[in-house]
């Protein structure tokens, strides 16, 4: 049984944005900073990416570790109420996620994850942040394909 009416419920789903989200926005002007120039949400990008950097022909996905089940992660825990329709709805974005992945390996395209977990370290510690940047920056420019921080 849930905890909150349906109508509450509705209310709270209906504010989970799946674009222009607070971690992807503090990622981007982390990136901006830093000199690099980007689109939003390429439609020319399979999965249409948050991120794209055409000059790194690179996809970045800022994935939230709820939704995007991060193993592990605090984070991404189970409901307690609805358990098979959030199972079958969790099931259905890692695999989606994962033939995007594919596409993209297809296409020459590499993959960038950032974890919401990991942003949120960023924001906490400024170390945490440079370290991190410098993990993208390295990825950026070697010719590793995919990568998960």
């Amino acid at each position: 049984m849930d905890i909150k009416s349906p109508e509450e419920r509705s209310k709270n789903m209906a504010a989970i944005r799946s674009k222009n989200t607070k971690p992807e926005i503090y990622f981007r002007k982390l990136l901006f900073a830093q000199g690099y120039r980007y689109s939003l949400n390429s439609k020319k990008v399979p999965g249409h990416p948050d991120i794209y950097l055409r000059k790194y022909n690179t996809a970045i996905f800022i994935h939230g570790c709820f939704w995007h089940r991060h193993s592990g992660c605090q984070y991404a825990y189970m409901p307690k109420s609805r358990v098979e329709f959030w199972q079958k709805k969790f099931k259905a974005n890692v695999n989606r996620d994962n033939v995007v992945r594919m596409e993209l390996q297809d296409k020459g395209i590499k993959c960038l994850i950032v974890w919401e977990c990991t942003v949120k370290k960023m924001k906490r510690n400024q170390a945490d942040c440079e370290r991190y940047m410098q993990i993208a920056e390295k990825f950026l420019k070697e010719n590793q394909v995919f990568l998960e921080i």
